[in-house]
């Protein structure tokens, strides 16, 4: 593994409590475990020479790979083409079910279709980051590589009598252990990754892998064929669906932001964070995507997670923190890995998130347009739940009218950022619909003057008359594509000539060729050196916000210009840098949802006009 491969060249595999990523090399260079949020044993994206990795790839031979998933799965193929033949790499990882556990399996298969090819397998873990020393004994049906704290056993799959090239095996504790061994037309071979076993491994019997691989691919058929979209782009629509099921906790229902962490905003530069933890902002859009698709056990299972949120803030006599670990605990203490070089250069490398202690006041109203969506969807509100909601609605009176830290996470000291007060007045109503929907007892009047009060506010200092446009924060005439979500929330309407005015000053400063930039650092300094990409979320909101005023032709046109930029695979991350390049942690859960969210509005507009 000499060189770092494109984020956009890697696909995502899991087993709904932890994930993995492939490169189109073959290179296995980021998984953790036991879960999403543990220490990597494979971390090669982050420091080529010490995170680790496991490549397979052919060996010897010029050749060029391509990567799809099986249809319908997120079983993933990679594919290596020669003059000589032609050979085929599936990974998987089997479902581990929804009790959490140190168990888990990746699967490595591999097969010649035309042919024939050598390959060459280097597998070199990095435990904790690349942080801890491994014992590595050998066994009959494979090796076990024992760090101090967790170990990693590799199996062999015999198609043959003999692992191709089993004789080539080196053992070393700082080399880990490669294999050299040529495959020819039907002819198979493979590994089993398993951590967290006692036993000692084993060779898997051919019939065993196939199961395992029949019985993933079903699993996820199965879940697929629950969707109940039938609009345009399905297959976009379905990918993304099933890249949100791979970043959710199956134990607790917690949706992560992304599998990754420290992955650049900018090659080379500082904004490198940790995306592996639940955001309650992300997580609340996704019951909008989620229920829009028909997937109503996943958004019930997100809901009871957030539920715990509240209660234990109310316990607590505390605000909501703005991310948790999957499991629901608070701590997120940010440690510098100095040790590592970063993505391509791009230090600091940074595990666990500073942010999560920020006051962002918007989240607030998407907790509570969460809990009116799934409301109306039969997802009904307990009593418990809604007492706590009660509590948590009288702390945001008390505490709205406040500068705050702001959606995007700035480090620059607080504001009184107008998305922060939009989504407030969003909380407030969604409150107040919910209680005269259901009967329930609160106090309405007084929620009723805050939702007023936010309004009011909102109009008289949120609005620049002389940008006629809706600004970031008070004391400024910055935009912020936030606030593209203002006709969608029923803020404003779309035909609102105030809102006009905000979208074309918005199309002509963060709008690049139907990309949109979420605000601009260098006229809003952040707290943060250098500079970013685009953001994928905001063009997507750019689109529906087209659609709802009324420009339906440029909406369809910045939506399918957006589907260009996905990777060969369907993946997006968190933003693209200028030359198209996707940068930020990898897969983003913003992204995906934003896609699913405007693709079945922008459907339903589309039909409407039809």
């Amino acid at each position: 593994m000499e060189t770092y491969p494109a984020v956009e060249a890697h696909g995502l595999i899991g087993d709904l409590q932890t994930a993995a990523l492939i490169a189109k090399d073959g290179t296995l260079d980021w998984f953790c475990a036991p879960r999403f949020d543990s220490p990597s044993i494979f971390g090669g994206l982050l420091d080529r020479r010490k995170g680790g990795h496991f490549q397979v790839s052919p060996y010897g031979i010029d050749y060029r790979s391509t990567q799809l998933y099986l249809p319908g799965t997120p079983i993933l193929i990679t594919r290596f083409l020669s003059a000589d033949g032609v050979g085929e790499l599936i990974d998987f990882m089997p479902v581990a079910g929804d009790h959490a556990t140190d168990r888990h399996r990746l699967v490595r298969l591999l097969r010649v279709v035309r042919g024939s090819m050598t390959f060459r397998l280097d597998c070199r873990p990095g435990f904790n980051y690349g942080r801890d020393p491994y014992e590595l004994e050998g066994h009959e049906g494979g090796v076990i590589f024992r760090s101090r704290t967790i170990s990693l056993t590799l199996n062999v799959v015999r198609f043959d009598e003999r692992l191709p090239g089993e004789r080539d095996r080196k053992r070393s504790n700082t080399e880990g252990i490669q294999m050299i061994g040529t495959l020819r037309e039907g002819q198979a071979g493979g590994v089993v990754l398993d951590t967290g076993s006692s036993e000692p491994p084993r060779a898997y019997a051919p019939e065993e892998a196939a199961e395992l691989l029949e019985q993933t691919r079903d699993f996820w058929r199965r879940w697929l064929a629950r969707s109940q979209y039938t609009g345009r782009w399905r297959e976009m629509v379905e990918r993304s669906a099933m890249t949100l099921k791979l970043m959710t906790y199956a134990p607790t229902g917690a949706l992560i932001a992304s599998p990754t962490a420290g992955l650049p905003e900018q090659v080379g530069g500082e904004r490198n964070w940790d995306y592996r933890y639940t955001w309650v902002r992300d997580a609340s859009f996704s019951v909008h995507a989620l229920l829009s698709l028909g997937f109503t056990d996943e958004a019930r299972g997100y809901l009871r997670w957030l539920n715990d949120r509240v209660r234990e803030a109310e316990d607590e006599r505390s605000p909501l923190q703005i991310m948790y670990r999957v499991d629901g605990s608070p701590d997120l203490t940010e440690e510098v890995l100095d040790h590592l070089e970063g993505y391509r250069g791009s230090a600091p490398v940074r595990v666990g998130n500073g942010a999560a202690s920020q006051l962002q006041l918007d989240i607030y109203g998407e907790v509570l347009n969460a809990l009116h969506l799934a409301d109306a969807r039969g997802l009904h509100i307990s009593h418990q739940a809604w007492l706590n909601t009660v509590r948590l609605m009288d702390w945001l009176c008390d505490n709205w009218d406040q500068p705050e830290d702001g959606i995007w996470e700035t480090r620059a000291g607080r504001q009184d950022f107008t998305y922060g007060r939009l989504m407030s007045w969003v909380a407030f109503d969604r409150a107040l619909r919910l209680s005269h929907r259901l009967g329930r007892p609160a106090d309405t009047t007084r929620w009723t003057n805050a939702r007023n009060g936010a309004y009011e506010q909102i109009m008289s200092r949120g609005f620049h008359s002389g940008r006629g446009a809706f600004t970031q924060h008070y004391a400024t005439d910055i935009l912020d594509a936030a606030l593209l979500v203002m006709p969608s929330v029923d803020f404003v309407a779309p035909t609102d000539p105030m809102w006009q005015s905000t979208l074309r000053v918005m199309d002509a400063e963060l709008v690049s060729d139907s990309l949109v930039y979420r605000y601009d650092p260098a006229a809003s300094p952040d707290g943060l050196p250098g500079n970013e990409g685009t953001f994928s979320m905001c063009t997507f909101w750019y689109v529906e916000a087209l659609a709802r005023s009324g420009r339906l032709d440029d909406a369809r046109l910045t939506f399918e210009k957006m589907l260009t930029y996905s990777s060969q695979l369907g993946l997006y991350s968190e933003e693209i840098a200028p030359d198209g390049e996707q940068i930020g942690n990898f897969p983003q859960a913003f992204s995906h949802l934003s896609l699913i969210s405007t693709a079945v509005h922008l459907d339903r507009h589309l039909e409407g006009r039809a």
